[in-house]
């Protein structure tokens, strides 16, 4: 992972977290990985604490001008803690494979 795409990261949790208790954040796809290209997006899971139309509508707002203001586009999951264990989401192949492999921000 380039650390540019770290900072980003790191910064938008920042941003977020200023509204939102978020369980989980992290960076997963092909900048995670390392092989992305020059305009592969940043893709971030987030686990929140509750989660309605309001925040995530905030959520969108700041993750978007979090990837205007660094040219980049940011691309996200965002779950509430319970859709994650209460829901078949447990057991999803995709939120497996970012909790395994995932970057922790």
């Amino acid at each position: 992972m380039k650390p540019k795409d770290y900072e980003i990261a790191r910064e938008l949790k920042e941003r977020l977290s200023g509204i939102i208790d978020l369980v989980d954040f992290r960076i997963f796809g092909s900048r995670a990985r390392g092989d992305d290209e020059e305009y592969s997006d940043l893709d971030v899971f987030m686990e929140v604490e509750v989660l309605d139309k309001q925040l995530k509508a905030k959520i969108f707002d700041i993750i978007w001008e979090t990837g205007f203001e660094h040219s980049i586009v940011i691309s996200s999951l965002i779950f509430s803690r319970d859709e994650i264990e209460k829901s078949p989401l447990r057991a999803s192949p995709l939120v497996m494979n970012i909790v395994e492999e995932g970057i922790i921000v």
